[in-house]
């Protein structure tokens, strides 16, 4: 079975600005979807109400049909790594994942293993607070992952990785993907990304300029960076 997050005809306006414009695409399981562009583009406002954290003017953001808000225990269904780590400065780490286990429970015996899976499992007695901004990344990720979900939702997941954490992240966002978890990750880091994705859908102002398949959509240019820096010539 499929399974597929859709954002259809999404609009937002905040008072008579129009922050994002008939927002339409496919994130599909066994694939990773690159959702791509510069900061203020809108991509963070879209997953935002993907993940029922604002709400559009217009349009639908669901997954398998079910929207985030409807879900009695969401995390064992979208993990989602967005705005940072979100917890207490003087909690400790594994404490933070406790807490999140619980609220949609999920068993404790999950925590040490997304610890390891993300390479931290050391900082497990840490405070946030001392937590570098890579380390922070691998937490967010950590939660992500407590509930073993079909959908992971990362938004600019590589900032504050060293050239390992990242190279560590590709290999792992693509063996999510291969056990057939649907991926959906934005960047601004065009050339980055280009190395790990199946699909890309690139906004600019708040408005889809190109998508599709990674192959397809460069035909034309050597990068992405490239095409991008081509359609926003014209837009």
């Amino acid at each position: 079975m499929e399974h597929i997050v859709k954002i259809e005809g999404i609009c937002k306006k905040h008072g008579s600005k129009q922050i994002l414009e008939d927002i339409s695409f496919t994130a599909r399981s066994g694939r990773i979807t690159a959702f791509l562009g510069p900061n203020g583009a809108g991509k963070s406002s879209t997953l935002r109400i993907l993940l029922g954290l604002d709400r559009a003017t217009a349009g639908t953001a669901t997954f398998d049909g079910q929207t985030y808000q409807s879900m009695t225990y969401p995390l064992r269904t979208v993990g989602a790594a967005f705005d940072g780590i979100g917890g207490l400065p003087n909690r400790k780490v594994y404490d933070h994942l406790r807490i999140i286990a619980a609220s949609n429970a999920i068993p404790k015996s999950r925590i040490d293993e997304v610890l390891e899976m993300t390479g931290i499992a050391h900082k497990r007695k840490d405070l946030l607070s001392s937590l570098s901004l890579g380390e922070g990344q691998r937490l967010g990720l950590a939660a992500a992952l407590l509930g073993d979900p079909q959908f992971l939702i990362l938004d600019e997941p590589t900032n504050g990785l060293d050239p390992s954490g990242i190279k560590w992240f590709r290999k792992f966002i693509r063996q999510q993907a291969d056990l057939g978890k649907t991926v959906l990750l934005s960047s601004h880091i065009l050339s980055e990304v280009q190395m790990v994705t199946d699909d890309v859908v690139l906004i600019h102002h708040g408005r889809i300029i190109e998508q599709g398949r990674l192959e397809e959509v460069l035909q034309d240019s050597n990068s992405l960076e490239d095409l991008f820096f081509d359609l926003t010539e014209e837009v």
